[in-house]
């Protein structure tokens, strides 16, 4: 691969951005036209032994093919790779990853590039956007593709995991970084990728993509102590924290309020959750509606929508479910353990720009999804416990979209220094407090 290839990716990437930036209609027309991803057997384990005969890692198939722009091959090779790794509840499973090898390097440095598809519908996974298959959600992660560049014009080998898995369980955090590091594994052991068990790893993401890279941080080095002895550090930005304060943070908003069903399918999804009882006959129909939907199918659809729009009387207060209660509380990264590797974390505070106004008690502004004073307390909590090289950037004039046009350099320029050895920076004493991170309480209903 030249560099010639990658400036034919980083063009075809730029038509991607000009496509996604059609109307919902045209968007729409997009995906009814859409190949039967579905179909498509690489992502099937069909060997005789059972899956859970395979250590997390092990390489059950792989494939080369061109790397495609909204369904049009580029002269960029990628790697597939379909991997034994494990859901939310610690059963098998058969994960995918792409990986893409670097120009300008060899074998020793790769950066873990986690991808903010965020989708309910496993079509909408970057492998498949790879492979040429073209849907809506799909767009996201092919407009995404221009952020590769960089890393792959720095050197650096990039591997990109499906992080939901072949489920798409929307926001299920530890499965997101369990899926992470087992294709870290899988990219490290087969022999096309040119990496190896030595090649040292960065871990990079931004909105979803943060929730997958704090999780493969944090779980390290009890799943995946072999990874976790290679990892330079994580870079992220708009990380979810504690779910149960973004449903209420972003009810009520205008741009986000949506993705709040989409988080409570994604967590039913991986726990295997019957939400169905709590639910009015409004609250069934979004989330029938929405049971595959990627969040272009969510953003700006349902303006004004709240929890207690979607549930009987009874269930006005999320807390008195307790089902949402154990599955919020399983997702709450200030429960989970801390990373043992430096990190950069950026977080707009400008949520107003993007149409969500609450200010609530306890949780505070944030940048229009993501709550920053949960992200703050999360580096304080770290810095505590004795991971003290931790960067934290906030951003208050800059929403959950803004701020991600100042954390893509400055994380590359975060993981170069880190690649090179360098001290790392540490914001310990300077972050102001944030919000309390304590497992929520089931309440009785009304």
């Amino acid at each position: 691969m030249h560099r010639s290839a990658l400036g034919t990716l980083a063009g075809a990437v730029v038509t991607v951005l000009a496509v996604t930036a059609f109307p919902p209609a045209a968007a729409a027309a997009t995906q009814s036209s859409a190949p039967a991803a579905a179909d498509d057997s690489f992502y099937t384990y069909d060997g005789s032994a059972p899956l859970a005969s395979y250590a997390p890692g092990t390489v059950l198939k792989t494939r080369t093919l061109q790397y495609h722009v909204l369904g049009i091959p580029t002269p960029v090779k990628a790697i597939q790779l379909l991997y034994r790794t494990e859901d939310a509840q610690g059963r098998p499973s058969a994960g995918v990853t792409s990986v893409v090898r670097s120009p300008n390097g060899d074998g020793g440095k790769a950066v873990s590039y986690q991808s903010f598809y965020d989708s309910l519908n496993p079509e909408d996974s970057p492998s498949r956007a790879i492979a040429g298959d073209v849907s809506l959600g799909g767009l996201i992660a092919n407009g995404e593709s221009l952020l590769l560049v960089p890393l792959l014009l720095s050197g650096y080998n990039v591997v990109i995991p499906d992080s939901e898995g072949q489920n798409a369980d929307f926001a299920a955090g530890p499965e997101y970084g369990t899926n992470t590091l087992d294709s870290i594994r899988a990219a490290s052991s087969a022999p096309e990728t040119g990496l190896n068990a030595d090649t040292r790893i960065g871990l990079a993401g931004y909105s979803g993509g943060a929730i997958a890279t704090h999780w493969a941080a944090a779980l390290a080095p009890s799943y995946a102590p072999d990874v976790n002895r290679r990892l330079v550090g994580f870079a992220e930005g708009g990380l979810l924290v504690a779910p149960a304060h973004n449903l209420k943070y972003i009810g009520g908003s205008s741009l986000w309020a949506g993705v709040a069903p989409m988080a409570v399918l994604g967590a039913a999804r991986a726990y295997d959750i019957d939400f169905e009882p709590y639910l009015n006959s409004y609250g069934q129909t979004v989330f029938k509606k929405l049971e595959k939907a990627s969040i272009v199918n969510a953003l700006g659809q349902y303006p004004g929508l709240t929890w207690k729009k979607l549930v009987k009387p009874q269930y006005a207060d999320p807390n008195s479910v307790p089902p949402f209660v154990e599955a919020v509380n399983k997702l709450n990264l200030g429960s989970a353990a801390t990373p043992k590797v430096p990190g950069y974390i950026a977080q707009g505070g400008g949520g107003v720009f993007e149409g969500t106004l609450s200010n609530l008690p306890g949780i505070g502004r944030g940048d229009g999804v993501m709550v920053a004073g949960d992200v703050r307390a999360l580096v304080r909590q770290y810095c505590d416990k004795g991971n003290t090289s931790i960067k934290y950037q906030q951003y208050d004039a800059l929403s959950h979209v803004g701020t991600a046009v100042p954390w893509a350099p400055v994380a590359l320029d975060w993981l170069n220094d880190r690649f090179a050895g360098k001290t790392p920076p540490s914001d310990c004493g300077r972050v102001p407090a944030g919000n309390s991170l304590a497992p929520e309480v089931v309440t009785p209903g009304s």
